[in-house]
């Protein structure tokens, strides 16, 4: 008796390399918006009135430049495909659940939730594991919205 059944992948170095790397962005994204933050302090400091440096301006822009730019190396290199259903969901989404981390616990919760978050959008890239990633993503985004929002 032959069967052409196809194994499935393994999936699991493939959503590793993904949280390790949203854990990655996350901890800059959270550093690098602390360093901001800092700078416009220090820039600002004589000013009574509204102030803005450069770097107010360009940090979103930046950040979001850079993860993007890092995700579709990595996704490519990992083999995480569709990346144009997995990437941007994993950006314009992900402020929400590091924002609620950070606001909880600070910049380690920040990363470890950047992680869960990027792995659970991995894992919904495959079929069979498509109703876990989306479950998972969803109640990392209705939990951050609760806390943002409560």
């Amino acid at each position: 008796m032959n069967t052409s059944r196809t194994e499935p992948r393994p999936v699991i170095p493939h959503v590793s390399g993904a949280a390790v790397t949203g854990a990655v962005l996350a901890y800059g994204a959270a550093y690098f918006f602390s360093w901001v933050k800092h700078h416009s302090d220090q820039a600002c400091r004589t000013t009574d009135g509204l102030c803005w440096t450069w770097w107010d301006w360009a940090a979103i822009p930046l950040t979001f430049t850079t993860a993007l730019i890092t995700l579709i190396i990595v996704y490519k290199q990992l083999d995480i495909r569709p990346r144009l259903a997995v990437i941007p969901p994993t950006i314009l989404l992900a402020p929400f659940p590091l924002l609620a981390a950070q606001a909880i616990a600070g910049w380690w919760t920040a990363a470890v939730t950047g992680g869960a978050w990027s792995c659970s959008l991995a894992l919904a890239a495959w079929s069979r594991y498509r109703i876990l990633g989306l479950t998972a993503s969803a109640t990392l985004l209705l939990a951050s919205l609760v806390v943002l929002y409560h």
